[in-house]
């Protein structure tokens, strides 16, 4: 287990994206939650206000996967990033400190409940139907879409043309089963070997 100085028995926990780097919410962490969630690779976390443990998610299936957990200088908090299966707070929020949540993780949740349910009328439903080569179609298209806006001088034009690709590159990683934290991890080793 890390090595971690339980002032009180607890120590406070933030829970970050490991996709968008926002921090999703503050919770309590005892020496058990902490080594249910070394030990299963989901959060556990202590309830001050019930007084016992809880897992993230078992309820309401909003689980934590975690990638990384990193003690603080004093070893009196942790900083863990997870990659979250829905919104982090009890009141339906991404997170707990904005409930306007992050637009590319928010996006992702959607795109894999539109891919699992399919429901009628939706355009990410279209493609997920269409299937792989109807989907790098569209990336296609909106990276060529990307680079004319880019050679004119319309700066609103090439952010909606990027948001246009990023969505369709998206729905790509979703076809595949891959997530943009899997893209994030190849960016980091590439940043490492530099």
């Amino acid at each position: 287990m890390l090595d971690v100085n339980f002032n009180g028995g607890l120590v406070a926990a933030i829970v970050r994206d490991h996709n968008t780097g926002a921090t999703l919410m503050l919770a309590w962490m005892n020496e058990e939650a902490l080594r249910r969630t070394e030990e299963t690779g989901a959060t556990w976390f202590w309830s001050r206000s019930r007084g016992e443990l809880w897992n993230k998610g078992a309820t309401s299936g909003n689980r934590q996967r975690v990638v990384t957990i990193k003690v603080d200088c004093d070893r009196d908090a942790l900083l863990i990033d997870v990659v979250p299966a829905g919104p982090a707070c009890h009141t339906g929020a991404y997170s707990c400190f904005d409930d306007r949540g992050a637009p590319l993780a928010a996006l992702m949740n959607v795109l894999r409940q539109r891919n699992a349910e399919r429901p009628e009328g939706s355009y990410s439903t279209y493609l997920f139907n269409a299937g792989i080569d109807k989907i790098l179609k569209k990336v296609g298209e909106e990276s060529a879409e990307v680079i004319i806006a880019a050679k004119g001088d319309d700066d609103e034009r090439l952010v909606s043309e990027v948001a246009d690709l990023v969505y369709h590159l998206s729905v790509l990683l979703v076809e595949q089963q891959l997530d943009w934290s899997d893209v994030n991890a190849e960016l980091q080793r590439r940043s490492d070997a530099h």
